[in-house]
Parts: structure tokens; sequence; C-alpha cells
């Protein structure tokens, strides 16, 4: 097996918390079996050379079903599959064990079938931070006050919220440190890990952390089949926005587009870094929501925006796409001046846009002109950027 990377699909469980009388991970959801949604993107990424699904006891002829909803060149790829344990931790080191039998060394994305969500951005996410970490794992931020209780349900202790992630998967994990770490907790018949970084963790190994995604839901109440129900027989319209965003040359030694700082002989006047590009992505997006402007959400008269970097505001607005049940599927730039010179980092913004927003480096485009010394980007007074956004949406009922 030379492929390096691997995913491990983990789909053992029973999902008893869901209702219904067969697992949860082949219910359907508009008539595909979850498992199917949940393995097509994997299946279609061809860095991927091995996804290997580990089933519970009994489930073969159910799996079989299940991966008839596919094509027949995505079940080709699929690796023979393997039966777990009694607990998922038990399960995971079932398809480590597997995938170390059949010679595999690289890097493994572990997966919970119950999350039929995941999309081709996050998990190329995932991919990235496997071949730069040891350990990591998809990260939301906390937005909920969160509090402790007592064993009587009273309030002990309000955590701090901005210290707290919720966690899921896919999470990546270099083969090797995870197999040794998952064969160290069985032979020290430690158990209760709800995941597996918790394992790492408790190996000694630092786990960093990569943007997750809201949509990424997992399944497990009933309630939650119901929305995920929702979500894929509802239609999606196209919605188109444009946004444009201009400052003026001041003092200094740099100016800030698409995130990148690029040397030049000036600065610019802003409020925030004065990144035109980021600005100008962040109206298109929130107009194609019909949700206000930049000003309106990061007013330039609250002192807390000053100096602000600017991808905090791009990846707000991707982020009301992704709360709506939309996604994004281009975002496409042009920046105007008549220097600095765009074209020897044009690469670099397109794929820090693309990390802001949470997309493939194939959805954003990125283009640099001058304005033929016409006007006040002509006479080098200024920079300015157009920015388009194209997004899917649920139409509205």
């Amino acid at each position: 097996m030379t492929s390096a990377v691997a995913a491990l699909i983990v789909a053992a469980g029973r999902g008893l918390r869901a209702g219904a009388d067969a697992p949860k991970q082949y219910r359907r959801l508009g008539g595909v079996p979850v498992l199917c949604r949940t393995l097509t993107p994997f299946l279609a990424e061809s860095r991927i050379g091995t996804v290997l699904v580990v089933i519970g006891a009994g489930d073969s002829a159910r799996f079989d079903e299940a991966i008839g909803h596919l094509p027949e060149t995505a079940r080709m790829r699929l690796a023979t599959p393997v039966e777990g344990g009694e607990t998922r931790q038990d399960s995971v080191r079932a398809g480590l064990e597997a995938l170390a039998a059949a010679g595999f060394a690289g890097s493994v994305l572990v997966h919970d079938a119950a999350r039929p969500f995941v999309s081709p951005a996050l998990i190329e996410r995932a991919m990235t931070a496997s071949a730069e970490h040891v350990a990591a794992i998809p990260a939301l931020a906390v937005t909920d006050t969160v509090k402790r209780t007592d064993t009587t349900g009273l309030i002990a202790e309000t955590l701090p919220r901005e210290q707290l992630i919720s966690v899921q998967t896919p999470q990546a994990f270099a083969f090797q440190p995870l197999l040794a770490a998952h064969r160290d907790a069985h032979a020290a018949e430690t158990g209760g890990f709800t995941d597996d970084s918790a394992i790492m963790e408790w190996a000694g190994h630092r786990v960093a952390t990569f943007a997750g995604d809201p949509v990424n839901l997992k399944l497990t109440y009933a309630e939650d089949f119901e929305l995920a129900e929702q979500r894929v027989t509802r239609p999606l319209v196209t919605r188109t926005g444009t946004g444009y965003d201009v400052h003026a040359f001041a003092e200094g030694d740099h100016v800030w587009l698409g995130g990148i700082r690029i040397a030049h002989s000036r600065g610019v006047t802003a409020h925030s870094d004065g990144d035109v590009a980021l600005h100008a992505l962040t109206d298109a997006v929130l107009g194609a929501l019909a949700d206000g402007d930049i000003g309106s959400h990061f007013p330039p008269s609250d002192p807390q925006w000053r100096g602000a970097s600017s991808d905090r505001f791009l990846a707000f607005a991707a982020e009301r796409v992704r709360q709506r049940g939309g996604r994004i599927d281009h975002l496409d730039l042009t920046v105007v001046c008549e220097g600095p010179k765009v074209g020897p980092h044009r690469e670099a913004i397109r794929a820090r846009i693309a990390e802001i927003a949470g997309l493939r480096l194939d959805q954003v485009g990125a283009k640099a002109t001058t304005s033929e010394r016409l006007g006040f980007t002509g006479r080098g007074e200024g920079l300015a950027a157009l920015a388009t956004a194209t997004i899917r949406l649920p139409e509205p009922e």
C-alpha cells in the first residue's frame, strides 16, 4: 500500500439515540443511505489512495446494500470493510490494524460515518494539516455561553468560551503515532476516549487545529435527521453579489492584499488593516446574502475594529453563508493599481483567500490590472478592488 493518505470511516455504531430500527449510518437521506453520502467526497478525492470502512458485527449485508447506491467506479475504490468492536475506540483500532497489515505508512483521516455533509474543502484542509502535524482536528469556535453544572443541576461555573472549541471529524494524523497510541491505550486497558485526538493527547502528542465547517453536522438524534432531510430535499438557488473597495495611499512600507502582506513604498489610510481585496470580497458575499455590507457589521466608528485583520471580516461573511445552509461556489477578485505588482503574489493571495473562506483553491480567482494611468489609481493615489461572489442558498419556503 503506497498511497500517502488513507481515509478510515467509522461506521460500526448502533446509533440508538437517533431512533428507527437500523443503525443511523444506513438510514436514508433524500433516498440515499447516509453512509453513501459520507463516502462520496472521500472517494472523489484522488489523493486519498485507500478508503476503508469499519462496520458493525453482522452489518455486512447492510453495507453491501448501501454501497450499491454508489457508482461502480466509486465502489471499486473501497477497501474490503473491517468489522469493528464494542466501542468506537475498539473500532478505530481495528481499522488501523487492518491498514498496518496492508503495509500502509502515511497519514490517515479518521471520520465518523454519521457526518454525511463533509465537504471537499474540509477534506482538503484535513489533508493539508496531516502533512504539517502529527495530529490535527477540525474545530469550531463556541458561540453559546457554556456553563458547568453540579450533581444537582445547579450552575457551578461559567466557562470562558474564547478558550473553548467544538471538535469535528475528519481528524488527521500521522499513521504510525496514532496506531502506537491506540495499541498503548489498549494494552493499558484505558478506554472511554470520545475521539482519536484524546488518545493522542493521552499518549503525549500535541494536537493542532484547523478550520471546521458548521455544515458538517453529526447525526445523533431524531431531530438531526429531520434537519438533514430538509437540507438535502430543499433545492438550492444561485445568488451573485458584487463588492468594491478603495483605499488611499499614505505613509508606510507595506499594503495588505488578500490576506498577504506585500512590501511597498506606501501604506494605506484605513480603520482596519486596509485590505481592499478582502473588504471587496466580504461585501460581495454579504451582497449575495442580501445581508448588509461590511460597514453595517463592522462599523468604522467602533474602536474594536481599529487595525483589525481583515481575514476576520471575510471569515464572518463565509460563516453567514453556512449558517443559512448555503455554500460558496466561487470568489473572483480584481485588484486595480499601478503598484505594488500583484502578479508575484497572486497564488499566495488565492491560497489565503481559499483558507479564510473554507474553499478549494480552484474556487478562487484573482487578477490585477492597471487603469492606464487614468484616475486616482492611475495617478498612484490609491488602490481599488472589485469582487464577485457566487453562492447557493436553500430556496425560501
